[in-house]
């Protein structure tokens, strides 16, 4: 078993983690892994960003105006803060809809902060609050600026959901082949590919002048949107814009649910995709910090200086340490490792 994590409780193993990493470059080649990069795995919402390309690659983000801030929402799982909240109102406005169109389901936001001044207040769960209305309204956006119909764009069948699907074959650099989809939480296609395929996709990503003109221009603003504006692409105590905060020079990432997690090395054609197989989400920002250590992109200066992730104690309800976690896994080189 490729176990990634130990949790003590006292001295004995309380809990085992066990998953997949892999970091890929551009061409698929596996440069660094632990476990079996070939798992098919859903890469949930860390797909956000390649599946905003169509917005912005049809013309439907020129045309009505959508502002690198708006851009990056549209690439989130949001918090459901008021910010995020703003800006997917402001993004349908734009294209002449309402809340009223988003067909992601009513929700309370995922930030508890959030969710309590909503109840506070008598608000009742709503669609716009769910953290993939920015995804959604992008997917309008798109089928309004095309003449789609926009009463069934969450349908597999529709034109924006076919676009979606031929887009990430070609970012990931596969073919339908090795493709199966389901349907998302939120009730749009999810799609799966070997764990490397996300790899290879944000490492596509990291070097937009790998794809056509009109591709490049769509990527190089989606990741220039996500790293310039961290804080709607996830929100207040979340590991996107954390990484994104501190090293957005470097790097751009995404989370997905269920414990996955996709990184895209800047200018250097490398990326990195992690999954842990009990979605033991809670345990992602330790693994990306080990990993982006290990592969030499941040040191250990930066590393020890990254206070909020410094402490692995499991505590109870008194906060008194009862346990820790312990990482346990440690990258081989692939194809291509040092």
């Amino acid at each position: 078993m490729p176990d990634i994590a130990y949790q003590y409780r006292g001295g004995l193993v309380d809990q085992i983690h066990w998953g997949h990493i892999v970091a890929a470059d551009h061409s698929g080649k596996i440069l660094w892994y632990w476990g079996d990069p070939t798992r098919v795995i859903f890469a949930r919402s860390a797909a956000k960003p390649i599946q905003a390309i169509p917005v912005v690659e049809s013309g439907a983000a020129e045309a009505f105006g959508i502002t690198d801030d708006e851009l990056a929402v549209i690439c989130a799982s949001h918090n459901g803060e008021p910010v995020h909240i703003q800006a997917v109102a402001r993004i349908l406005e734009k294209a002449g809809l309402s809340a009223d169109s988003l067909r992601c389901g009513a929700e309370y936001p995922m930030y508890v902060p959030a969710e309590d001044a909503l109840k506070k207040a008598g608000e009742p769960r709503r669609p716009i609050y769910c953290d993939c209305s920015g995804k959604h309204a992008g997917m309008l956006l798109t089928a309004r600026h095309l003449g789609e119909s926009l009463d069934s764009y969450d349908q597999p069948e529709h034109p924006v959901q076919k676009r979606i699907t031929s887009t990430i074959l070609d970012v990931c650099g596969t073919g339908p082949e090795e493709l199966s989809t389901a349907i998302d939480g939120c009730g749009v296609p999810v799609h799966a590919l070997p764990l490397y395929r996300f790899a290879q996709g944000y490492a596509r990503m990291s070097m937009p002048d790998l794809f056509p003109a009109g591709r490049a221009q769509a990527v190089r603003r989606i990741t220039g949107a996500m790293t310039a504006n961290p804080y709607m692409v996830a929100g207040a105590e979340r590991i996107c814009t954390y990484l994104m905060e501190h090293f957005g020079d470097r790097l751009f990432c995404k989370s997905g649910a269920s414990a996955f997690y996709a990184i895209g090395l800047k200018c250097r054609g490398i990326g990195i995709a992690v999954k842990l197989e009990d979605g033991a989400s809670s345990l992602i920002p330790y693994v990306l910090l080990r990993v982006l250590y290990s592969m030499e992109v941040i040191s250990a200066d930066e590393l020890a200086g990254l206070t909020e992730y410094q402490d692995m104690n499991i505590y109870n309800n008194h906060h008194t340490p009862v346990g820790r976690t312990e990482l346990v896994f440690h990258l081989q080189p692939g194809e291509s490792g040092n």
